[in-house]
């Protein structure tokens, strides 16, 4: 998967209200502020959406990291479009943010970096699942998670080949504002083909 090379960055203000909300999300002490949910799509079209936790974000995009050959690595290599869903219903009367945009691999040295960060029992897993495949049983998981972590014995764990990040990079950003009798506030950040982004309100 190539990079979405002149692909439009994430304006300051957009920026600075995610930030800002964020924040918000964790002082009214919601459960996991980083937790969102990606949807894809196959070749063919045909949706999944699961729940994952943001890793980074920046003007170039949102970060999550995965197995490559699970489902969703799998579906984002064939169809890169994505679409993420925070929700954090503790902030204010509830606070949507929706995000859509194309998606790219980050490079091996932000994966490398991120991969040296987790825990040892997190590395450990990476190696030992092969994610989204049938699994004949969890003492079979256990009894290969014991026989990695063997192998990794008093050294460290390296950064499976097949295991790195995503990075969603936006074109549209929408801030969704609970109201009273669901006459929600709706303000939608676009980006056009020549990188200018514009605002407007939705009706609830």
């Amino acid at each position: 998967m190539r990079e979405n090379a002149g692909m439009p960055t994430l304006p300051t203000d957009v920026l600075t209200t995610f930030d800002g909300l964020f924040d918000e999300a964790l002082a009214a002490g919601e459960p996991d502020p980083t937790a969102m949910t990606v949807a894809t799509a196959d070749a063919s079209g045909r949706p999944s959406a699961r729940t994952v936790l943001l890793k980074a974000h920046d003007e170039r995009g949102f970060v999550f990291y995965t197995h490559l050959d699970g489902r969703k690595g799998r579906e984002l290599q064939a169809n890169p479009r994505a679409a993420l869903l925070f929700h954090w219903p503790r902030v204010r009367q509830g606070v949507q943010v929706r995000v859509e945009g194309t998606v790219e691999i980050v490079d091996d040295a932000e994966a490398d970096a991120y991969f040296a960060s987790r825990p040892r029992g997190s590395q450990l897993g990476a190696w030992a699942s092969v994610q989204s495949e049938t699994l004949a049983s969890r003492e079979a998981f256990e009894t290969h998670l014991a026989e990695v972590a063997a192998r990794f014995d008093d050294r460290d764990v390296p950064r499976p080949p097949r295991w790195s990040g995503f990075r969603i990079v936006p074109r549209t950003v929408e801030f969704w504002y609970g109201g009273a009798y669901r006459l929600h506030e709706r303000y939608l950040h676009e980006a056009s083909d020549d990188g200018t982004w514009s605002t407007r309100m939705l009706q609830p």
